[in-house]
């Protein structure tokens, strides 16, 4: 297993034994709306999208539409696992997205939450209050982080190229991307305690401070051996931070103090402090969660089969409990930004997100059970009309373009319905090990992408999911292999 995308998911090898929406706003605001016309009864302890109330439980139909969308979506799981005092007050299921959904912030009484996408759509649940979205406009790079002030009158989103845009009462300090922009893509997001100030983190570890957010130091010059920085957290009072990489190594600066990492585990994707700041939780792409200092378990999701991959942590305001985010759960369309002529074929593509219907040991609808990236890839390219074999070899798909329509070098701009080649060529499984769909090129050059046999796949359960945002020149260091090519149906 490799870690694919700044959304730190892993997809899995798929080295082939074979020879060779977006809603409008208003729309946003009635399904938020519908998610919290009634309160939900606290969960039993552990996951409360696992186990559903007593039947002997009388619950208002309020209650019973979220215990019903909480086991809905393409993962069964709502998309928003909560653990301990976290409750579930909805998601988007029953929504087709434009893009995917990215990041989540809590509202600070615990009564809510927030969930943005990455063309900026935002949805409110619980007493969590909508101030405004970005879903309207075309954005210059996808959103990728958002955080809520202290009293919950507002929040921020933040793009990959360092943009931030504020909402109700928060307040916009400055952003890298008015000052000679960032050479890498924004990861992480962090505010002051009070709200008057912010830390932005890029996936080579340099981190941007504004308003009276301090620089306390950053892994910008250090060697980072190709395991790209995920997320960035305050301490308690706001004079230091922990930056997380994808590897588990957890660094402190300022005041913060060293708690722990998650060395040697599958690839951390997030990080949740205790309001104390004397504890965290890190969680996994598989689900797992671990607990250093005073923070305490509460469960984790590792154990599901089919296993969903997991984007981010998010803590009670308690500190009694925290929730998972899938946003793998959630359909999406991937029709913002504007796929072209490649509509198509990324409509095909998205059509089919979700783990195997097949079940593990690889097995899966497009071709013998075996690792099936490729027999993906050319399967939605032969339903778009392109006169492709099936092939389970990703040097064939190389060979075949080469031969009937080109070959884009790896430095150039794909456009959506591209495969893109991931490796160092198509001399064999090894130099060749993975394919995938372009589905969206947004204005910066960042790319999202939809493949087929990737994980966290317990059993050999794969599934097809959205790997991204990230730049393609930037392959090796956000998905473990670099891109060699891009082939044009």
């Amino acid at each position: 297993m490799v870690l694919v995308g700044l959304s730190a998911l892993v997809s899995a090898l798929c080295i082939a034994r074979g020879a060779g929406a977006v809603t409008p706003e208003a729309a946003q605001t009635a399904v938020a709306q519908t998610a919290v016309a009634q309160p939900v009864a606290s969960p039993p302890a552990g996951a409360a999208s696992a186990a559903g109330l007593a039947s002997t439980t009388r619950r208002t139909p309020g209650e019973a539409l979220l215990e019903q969308e909480e086991h809905s979506g393409i993962y069964k799981d709502g998309g928003v696992l909560g653990y301990g005092a976290a409750r579930f007050f909805g998601s988007p299921v029953g929504v087709k997205l434009a893009a995917p959904v990215v990041a989540m912030a809590a509202a600070p009484a615990g009564g809510g939450y927030w969930l943005a996408s990455a063309d900026g759509a935002v949805y409110a649940y619980g007493d969590a209050r909508y101030y405004g979205g970005l879903a309207a406009q075309k954005l210059y790079a996808p959103i990728v982080a958002m955080a809520a002030t202290p009293d919950g009158g507002g929040y921020w989103l933040v793009g990959a190229n360092g943009a931030v845009y504020s909402f109700g009462d928060a307040h916009y300090h400055g952003s890298p991307a008015t000052a000679g922009g960032v050479p890498d893509p924004v990861v992480g997001f962090a505010t002051t305690p009070d709200g008057n100030g912010y830390w932005l983190v890029t996936s080579h570890g340099a981190v941007y401070a504004y308003g009276n957010a301090h620089y306390y130091g950053s892994l910008g010059a250090t060697n980072l051996h190709n395991i790209p920085v995920v997320a960035i957290a305050s301490s308690a009072d706001g004079n230091g931070y922990w930056l997380v990489q994808g590897g588990g190594e957890v660094v402190p600066y300022g005041d913060a103090p060293r708690l722990g990492s998650m060395r040697g585990h599958p690839p951390v994707v997030g990080i949740a402090v205790t309001p104390d700041g004397h504890g965290y939780w890190l969680a996994c792409n598989d689900g797992q969660v671990d607990a250093f200092g005073d923070a305490r378990y509460f469960g984790g999701d590792n154990h599901a089969n089919p296993r969903p991959p997991i984007s981010s942590i998010v803590a009670d305001a308690s500190g009694d409990g925290y929730w998972l985010l899938n946003r793998a759960a959630f359909e999406v369309s991937l029709d913002q930004p504007d796929p072209g002529a490649g509509a198509h074929i990324v409509a095909i593509a998205a059509s089919q997100l979700g783990p195997s219907p097949d079940g593990g040991g690889y097995c899966n609808p497009y071709g013998p059970c075996e690792e099936w990236c490729s027999l993906f890839a050319t399967w939605v390219w032969e339903r778009a009309g392109v006169p492709i074999p099936r092939y389970a070899f990703v040097g064939n798909v190389y060979a075949w373009a080469v031969r009937h329509t080109k070959v884009l070098r790896a430095k150039q701009k794909p456009a959506p319905g591209d495969l893109v080649l991931y490796g160092t060529g198509p001399e064999n499984v090894r130099a060749s090990p993975h394919i995938g769909i372009v589905a969206q090129v947004w204005p910066d050059g960042e790319i999202d992408t939809v493949e087929g046999d990737a994980g966290p796949g317990r059993g050999k359960w794969t599934a097809v999911l959205v790997n991204g945002p990230f730049l393609p020149k930037q392959s090796f260091f956000a998905n473990g292999f670099p891109i060699y090519g891009f082939a044009v149906p």
